[in-house]
């Protein structure tokens, strides 16, 4: 009896049905992902806590805490409730300052959903705020009159001192890089030479420029989005103008810390290995 080792014909209907069931496996991972990039992580806010060591920081601000909240981007990319959620996780840790970094908005400004989300902000040193460049894009007086109506001042190229007794921490904000409104100079003019100093910028790669005036101790930014789409070993294939260098997390530039947020909403209806986030930040001696 010979064996048969070869049937050319069940070779290629081997072949064939192996094809469709990758085909089809690879369509329905396809399928999943865009599912759970489109419909889960945009809303699976993560907190992120944060250590940075301020040399010369006022033993009155030890363990001194910040909420950062950035890039809200209210409108059809981000569901309103993810919103609602970042600030509630805000206000429960109860900061003692809350920063707000830009981009309120997305193509268009709808003025009431975006003061009923930041009239909710509260905090025993206040919340502050920048502008961003989706901002200027939509409708810089009308975002700026929304802060205005919220009761949150917008450190617009100005600096202000938070005061334990005649201890002092400062802060400052550049207004949008992007759009080229900044003016650094004049936001670090009234800050006395050494004192700990943070600033606001939405674009983080201006920490470039920021450094080189070795008098900024942390800078807060946001604008990257870390990207939205993260591939393991790889990065971010996209990332916005100044937001490429240093899309996301705590680094160490020279005598100054960076921090950027993820933010949390987004251009796009998409966040893949990229989670939006809601930042504390503990200062303490450096």
């Amino acid at each position: 009896m010979t064996r048969r080792l070869f049937t050319p014909s069940l070779s290629r209907r081997g072949l064939l049905r192996a094809f469709v069931r990758t085909l089809v496996g690879g369509s329905v991972s396809a399928f999943g992902v865009t599912v759970y990039g489109v419909r889960i992580e945009p809303e699976w806010l993560k907190l992120e806590r944060v250590r940075v060591a301020i040399p010369g920081l006022p033993p009155a601000f030890e363990n001194y805490r910040l909420a950062l909240l950035t890039d809200l981007h209210v409108g059809p990319a981000t569901h309103p409730t993810t919103i609602s959620r970042a600030i509630r996780i805000a206000l429960d840790l109860a900061p003692d300052l809350i920063l707000l970094a830009g981009d309120y908005v997305t193509g268009s400004l709808n003025a009431p959903a975006l003061y009923g989300h930041l009239r909710q902000l509260d905090a025993p040193d206040g919340v502050w705020a920048i502008m961003g460049n989706h901002d200027h894009w939509v409708d810089p007086q009308g975002v700026r009159q929304v802060l205005a109506d919220a009761e949150i001042p917008e450190l617009r190229n100005a600096s202000t001192a938070i005061r334990r007794g005649d201890q002092a921490l400062w802060l400052a904000g550049v207004d949008d890089i992007w759009e080229e409104q900044h003016d650094l100079e004049q936001a670090l003019a009234d800050v006395p030479s050494g004192a700990p100093l943070i600033l606001l910028a939405h674009e983080p790669d201006f920490a470039d420029q920021v450094v080189l005036t070795g008098r900024v101790s942390l800078q807060l930014s946001g604008h990257s989005h870390g990207g939205q789409i993260r591939i393991p070993g790889i990065g971010a294939p996209i990332t916005p103008y100044l937001g490429r260098k240093y899309p996301y997390g705590l680094r160490r530039l020279g005598t100054m810390w960076l921090y950027t947020s993820r933010g949390v909403g987004q251009n796009t209806s998409i966040r893949i290995n990229c989670r939006p986030e809601v930042t504390e930040i503990t200062l303490v001696g450096g």
